[in-house]
């Protein structure tokens, strides 16, 4: 059984580029739909109420495009919307954070796991609550990073002030935890920062540190859902052989939306691999 109907992906601005690259690489035969929310980014300063009311219009977009599966690529969005938005729509979810709290709960060899991301998400204690489920005796510690959006939209990865912000924040969290030998990225932006982040990492700790890509988790989860679903599509109509496709690379035919297009195709070139232009959404 196959399904040859495109993938929703949607976040709050760019980060979820991350998201939908990973799922590029892991799924080829596959179409997403991309939903930016970049007029109202960021999620993580705002209520949960807020978010989740966003997140119900960002859905019924994505339906209208006839997508079979929606993931919920903002941490943010994955901590206070998915509850609702599983209640309410009739097509399979994925979010971030149980993907990433999975990973993490796996890898986690010492007891006690950091977690890093924006203010709302660290607030909500959504991997907290996730990471326990999974292993009741793992202590968890959390730091917001809010500094570190605008850093990874910039291009910053290796820059000095990307390096002295993150040994801030570690060592506020390594004050909380002492060692510890995992650490979630959660917030998608944060892959883009990753070599600085373990480098940070590393002098804070005194060690060497696994960091938990959510994005690359939420991906391996999505694959496996496809799969126990049977809602993969086939790869040769997907790729335009003989099933009267439109032809080309999946990527190539995957469509992006922001409802503000500002710098989106710049910063697509950063998150995605390469650049793509941003089709106007009104919601």
């Amino acid at each position: 059984m196959t399904d040859q109907r495109a993938i929703g992906v949607f976040d709050s601005g760019v980060g979820g580029l991350t998201v939908a690259r990973a799922l590029e690489a892991a799924l080829p035969h596959e179409r997403l739909i991309y939903l930016g929310d970049t007029a109202r980014v960021p999620y993580g300063t705002k209520s949960a109420d807020t978010v989740i009311r966003y997140s119900r219009q960002i859905a019924r977009f994505l339906l209208a495009y006839d997508v079979k599966y929606i993931v919920v690529a903002c941490n943010t969005a994955s901590a206070h919307a998915l509850d609702a938005l599983r209640a309410e729509l009739d097509v399979p979810l994925m979010g971030v954070i149980a993907p990433g709290a999975r990973a993490a709960a796996e890898r986690a060899e010492l007891g006690a796991v950091g977690v890093i991301g924006t203010i709302g998400t660290v607030a909500s204690r959504a991997y907290q609550r996730a990471l326990q489920a999974l292993r009741p005796e793992l202590v968890v510690f959390s730091q917001a990073c809010p500094l570190f959006v605008p850093l990874a939209e910039e291009g910053w990865g290796n820059h000095p002030v990307t390096a002295q912000v993150a040994r801030h924040y570690l060592s506020a969290l390594q004050r909380d935890s002492g060692v510890l030998d995992t650490l979630v990225l959660g917030c998608t932006h944060y892959p883009l920062l990753a070599e600085a982040i373990a480098d940070a990492a590393r002098e804070v700790f005194g060690r060497e540190v696994d960091l938990v890509d959510s994005a690359s988790a939420a991906a391996d989860d999505v694959v496996r859902d496809l799969a126990e679903r049977g809602l993969g599509a086939d790869a040769a109509t997907a790729d335009g052989g003989g099933g009267g496709g439109d032809g080309g690379a999946p990527a190539q035919r995957s469509r992006f939306f922001v409802t503000d297009d500002s710098r989106f195709g710049e910063l697509a070139t950063r998150f995605l691999g390469r650049r793509v232009d941003g089709e106007p959404a009104e919601l």
